[in-house]
């Protein structure tokens, strides 16, 4: 028999509303002796069965919840049957966008608490980032090279968060290894090379597949400014649809090379597109004090916020950073701005872009919003899902 998990009264009602997490203020006892990341059953104080999930002793997350159906065990059979379901989620718009790299599970929101997993060509890249997640590796690997036999399977689970959970972090080949790390996928007919050993996240943003197809629609015939550029990914779409010009910017020279390369892979070796490698903050500031001018600017920073200590810095370093880029902008010019901070919510981060208008001295029209792609959804009993929200601003 499963472990037990009995909570104070009261604190039941989340699992009611089937949210997937018991934090620890919320126990009351532990019956049995559950090791780290096994299979808990979680009563409430009534002795009600509530959920079953995977009990963490070292984090504040106690327990990640696996199901909400009695009858459902935690073994093959049930990881077979998510990574099943959450493919067939996603098929449509695969065939859709012609997508060769997509997110297959993006954990809680697919039922799979603390495990993402993203498909790049024929590497299947995971990221076991919770206790349970942990303690079925095997389990999961084995069904991944059952499901997708012709993929290699490849660990990134070299985040701090492991940490929180009592894990080490672990990086490299589960099973079938490949000769290289590096494969080149496809989105909306643009080709983006990723290399899952040394990319960011498990190799690649894939969540901001929707926003560089817009970005390509409002491009043509405009001088375009890429802040935090990384791999170039969104001057591949504003290029191949007619820039003018495109800058791209980041403090890294090795993904810029790879922006480089990138062209190449989509012909666009002659297009016009420049690469600097600069701090953003710093460069426009010099842009601003040379009267360089551009008609749109792309800003995708890095998360600003870990915690909800950092909220008000966070939200002060987003209002300077879309301030300046406003005073760079041409008259009726378009600044397409986000974050994925997902402490910061939507109405907030408008709030902040509002007040960096009004900053600038500058009117600041919300054309259109742009989100998280739909192989990262937000399910309806775990709204912490939805992180990734952006706008594309018109500025005069």
């Amino acid at each position: 028999m499963s472990a037990r998990i009995y909570l104070n009264v009261g604190r039941e009602k989340s699992l009611r509303r089937k949210h997937p997490w018991v934090f620890s203020k919320a126990v009351n006892k532990v019956k049995g002796k559950p090791m780290l990341g096994e299979t808990v059953d979680v009563f409430d104080s009534k002795d009600n069965w509530l959920a079953r999930g995977a009990y963490s002793p070292e984090s504040q997350m106690r327990v990640r919840v696996w199901t909400f159906d009695q009858n459902e065990n935690i073994d093959r059979d049930f990881f077979k049957r998510k990574l099943e379901q959450a493919q067939s989620r996603r098929d449509w718009f695969i065939e859709q966008g012609k997508l060769t790299g997509y997110r297959l599970i993006a954990g809680e929101s697919d039922g799979m608490p603390g495990i993402t997993i993203d498909k790049y060509d024929d590497i299947i890249v995971c990221q076991l980032l919770s206790a349970g997640a942990e303690f079925h590796r095997h389990t999961l690997v084995d069904v991944l090279t059952e499901l997708y036999p012709d993929c290699g399977v490849y660990e990134r689970s070299d985040v701090d968060v492991r940490k929180k959970e009592g894990l080490e972090k672990q990086v490299g080949w589960l099973a079938n290894e490949k000769s290289s790390t590096e494969r080149v996928i496809c989105e909306h007919g643009i080709n983006i090379i990723v290399d899952v050993a040394t990319g960011h996240k498990t190799g690649f943003y894939l969540d901001q597949r929707d926003s560089r197809l817009a970005a390509g629609k409002y491009a043509k015939d405009k001088n375009i400014l890429n802040c935090f550029s990384y791999t170039g990914t969104f001057s591949l779409h504003c290029a191949a649809a007619g820039a003018a010009s495109v800058t791209n910017v980041d403090v890294s020279q090795a993904a810029l090379d790879i922006a480089q390369r990138n062209l190449a892979e989509n012909n666009l070796e002659n297009a016009p597109v420049e690469f600097v490698k600069e701090d953003v903050f710093k460069l426009l500031r010099k842009y601003k004090a040379d009267g360089v001018r551009f008609d749109m600017i792309i800003m995708d920073p890095p998360k600003f916020v870990e915690n909800k200590a950092q909220l008000t810095s966070a939200c002060r370093g987003y209002k300077d950073i879309n301030m300046l880029a406003m005073q760079l902008l041409n008259p009726g010019g378009l600044l397409l701005t986000f974050s994925c901070s997902g402490l910061l919510d939507a109405p907030l981060f408008q709030k902040v872009v509002a007040d960096a208008a009004l900053d600038a001295g500058k009117s600041c029209h919300f054309v259109e919003r742009l989100h998280q792609a739909a192989d990262h959804p937000i399910s309806s009993n775990y709204p912490e899902g939805y992180y990734l929200k952006g706008f594309v601003c018109q500025i005069n």
